[in-house]
């Protein structure tokens, strides 16, 4: 998975949209405040995928080739915290297909690259639950984030 550059995808985040780059908004500010409390987020990925898993088999990954789906409920969210000290980003696989789940270190959201519809509306079904929003950018598929 090191070619994101023309896969469609989505991002899973605690805002409802892309904030526009010449927002009169304070967005540094309010990201920065986020960021203190990004345990808090990370848990909320966890959670999601974890409910995720009651429907679809995941598979972990730290390089976007290698996965493992021998692991403990419990264990996602400590994944998350090792990807927020690692420069290396966290994979998550569904379905051991094209769609998969990115976060990098530091981010408040996750990226999820090639879903299916019904995937794709259960993951926004799950993340509304954790109070998180699913969009995809305008750009989409031509500029993703960076990895």
């Amino acid at each position: 998975m090191t070619d994101t550059e023309d896969r469609p995808y989505w991002i899973i985040d605690i805002l409802p949209e892309q904030v526009p780059m010449y927002s009169p908004g304070r967005y540094f500010t309010v990201a920065r405040y986020f960021r203190s409390r990004l345990d808090e987020y990370l848990r909320k990925f966890a959670s999601l995928l974890n409910k995720l898993n009651c429907y679809c088999h995941l598979e972990v990954g730290w390089d976007g080739e290698n996965y493992t789906d021998n692991f403990a409920p419990e264990a996602l969210e400590r994944f998350f915290q090792e990807a927020n000290s690692s420069p290396d980003p966290l994979y998550i696989r569904v379905n051991s297909s094209d769609a998969v789940f990115v976060y990098a270190n530091g981010d408040h959201y996750m990226t999820l690259y090639e879903p299916d519809s019904e995937l794709l509306n259960l993951v926004r079904s799950l993340a509304s639950a954790e109070g998180l929003f699913v969009w995809s950018p305008p750009s989409t598929p031509t500029n993703p984030p960076s990895l």
